[in-house]
């Protein structure tokens, strides 16, 4: 499956931005998703993951009640709804695609897949 992430940009602190993420090649539904972001000189951190029919959500605690995610499985496409952003949210933001079953505590190893990132940027 290929992966393209988009939507990211640049935002005020407390503002809002939605990103799309579009498979190709096999339906979304197969695997479990997630979407990790890595800031500047930090390691790449997991921010959500969601099972294959997109009931089950987990939120890493930086975004929870902030961020929302969703996958259409029909259109392919996972999104992530970002709200009351902040400075710290300033990052690259990946998409990804695994194989395991979806846990609270999946990691980069958990996923198969990635797409190229696209760039958030908070300014305050």
């Amino acid at each position: 499956v290929q992966l393209q992430a988009s939507g990211g940009g640049l935002v005020q602190a407390g503002g809002s931005l939605r990103l799309s993420c579009v498979a190709s090649g096999r339906t979304l539904s197969t695997y479990s998703m997630g979407w990790f972001r890595q800031a500047a000189g930090k390691e790449r951190e997991r921010v959500v993951s969601i099972d294959r029919s997109g009931a089950i959500v987990y939120y890493a605690d930086s975004v929870k009640g902030r961020f929302t995610s969703s996958r259409d499985n029909a259109r392919n496409t996972l999104y992530l709804w970002m709200n009351s952003l902040k400075a710290e949210d300033t990052a690259v933001y990946y998409c990804a695609a695994g194989y395991s079953p979806t846990t609270p505590r999946m990691e980069e190893s958990d996923f198969h897949f990635w797409g190229p990132g696209t760039q958030v940027t908070v300014s305050s």
